[in-house]
Parts: structure tokens; C-alpha cells; sequence
């Protein structure tokens, strides 16, 4: 199960939970305004995950979940968000579920951002509150977990 806990397997367990919630009678006729929210949420939270993945690669650091980061990043994107590529999977799967036409679907989200957190969040601000000390936390109290 090890090599299954990733943060995109869980992305795309929620999304199909969403597609397949949709197809067992969930789905609805929605507008093409909502469908087009939806694409703009997809949008814009590939662009979280983008540049969040830059801001980690111009440090040098992982941005692969269960390894210790080498930095800690705290300016670009990370100044809005401690969590930008967490946050874009969120956006991500409510835009999924309004393209699928289940409206329903975006109640899935705050689940998806608790199990998130839990299997992926604490671990990693632990490894940065330890290596990081007070770098880490002037960046958590200044820096919203989510938004």
C-alpha cells in the first residue's frame, strides 16, 4: 500500500468517487456557466501546482511526499499558502466534479483536504518545525495552511 500513498493516487480515488457518484444518479443537467467555473477551477489550480513545483525545484528541495526536504520555501507562491500544490488538488477536484455534473461532488473536498493533511501535511511541517526551526514558524504564523 506503500507505494500507492501519493498525493495524485488519492486525487484520482476522490475524482473517480466524484465520476462514479455522478453516474450512479448524482449527475445533473448543469449550466454551461457552471461547467465553465469548473474548467476555470482546473485551470487554476494546475497553475498552484506548477508553481509551486518550480518554486520547489529553483531550491532545490522534494516536493515528493514521505522524503525530507533540503529548504524550506517561503516566498512565490508559498507566500500565500503553505500548502499550494495540496490547495491546486482541491481546486482541481471541484472543478472535476462540476465538469462531471455532480455538484454533490464538491462536498468531497473537505474530506479530501482532511485526509491530505493527515497523511501527508503533518509529516512534512513536522520534518520543516524540526530542520527549520524558527524560519518554520515566523512562515506558519504569518502563512495560512490553505488560503
Amino acid at each position: 500500500m506503500k507505494y500507492f500513498d501519493y498525493p495524485p493516487v488519492w486525487l484520482l480515488a476522490f475524482m473517480a468517487l466524484s465520476w462514479g457518484s455522478a453516474r450512479l444518479g448524482l449527475e445533473m443537467d448543469l449550466p454551461a456557466w457552471v461547467k465553465i467555473i469548473g474548467g476555470l477551477l482546473i485551470l487554476f489550480g494546475l497553475l498552484l501546482m506548477v508553481l509551486a513545483a518550480f518554486a520547489m525545484w529553483r531550491h532545490r528541495t522534494t516536493l515528493i511526499p514521505h522524503r525530507v526536504p533540503a529548504a524550506i520555501v517561503t516566498n512565490g507562491i508559498y507566500t500565500f499558502t503553505r500548502n499550494p500544490i495540496y490547495l491546486g488538488d482541491a481546486f482541481t477536484l471541484a472543478g472535476f466534479s462540476l465538469l462531471c455534473g455532480n455538484p454533490a461532488g464538491v462536498a468531497l473536498v473537505p474530506v479530501f483536504m482532511a485526509v491530505i493533511r493527515r497523511r501527508f501535511i503533518a509529516e512534512e511541517e513536522n520534518w520543516l518545525r524540526t530542520k527549520f526551526h524558527e524560519e518554520f514558524q515566523t512562515w506558519a504564523e504569518n502563512t495560512r495552511r490553505w488560503l
